[in-house]
C-alpha cells in the first residue's frame, strides 16, 4: 500500500473511535487491526490530517514504546485527565493502559 486511500482512512478512524476513554492504542496495533501490519507510519499520517475528517480520539494513539506524539503539547494532558498513567520516562504505562480490544 503505497499511497493512503479513503478507505484506509475511514478504517483506521474507525479503529480508533473504539479505544475507550483511559486507554492507549500504538500505530502498529492499529495497523494490525486494519489489516496492514506493515503499514504503521500510515496510521500516524492519518491520524495528522484527522481535522479533515471529523472528531476522533487520536489523542489516545502512541507509539510502541508509549512516547507521545512530539508536537502535541496537550496529548499527556488529554491522557492525564482520562486516568492514563505514564512512567517515570514520561511514557505511557503501556502494560497497564494499552487497550486490548479487537476489532
Amino acid at each position: 500500500m503505497a499511497k493512503m486511500d479513503e478507505n484506509f482512512a475511514f478504517l483506521v478512524l474507525s479503529i480508533v473511535a473504539e479505544i475507550p476513554s483511559g486507554k492507549v492504542a500504538t500505530y502498529g496495533q492499529i495497523a494490525e487491526l486494519a489489516g496492514y501490519p506493515q503499514n504503521s507510519r500510515l496510521v500516524g499520517r492519518v491520524l495528522r490530517q484527522v481535522e479533515y475528517y471529523g472528531n476522533y480520539p487520536c489523542h489516545r494513539v502512541v507509539n510502541s514504546q508509549g512516547r507521545c506524539a512530539p508536537n502535541w503539547q496537550e496529548q499527556p494532558e488529554l491522557l492525564i485527565a482520562e486516568g492514563v498513567g505514564f512512567t517515570p520516562s514520561n511514557r505511557v504505562a503501556l502494560k497497564e493502559f494499552q487497550w486490548q480490544g479487537d476489532f
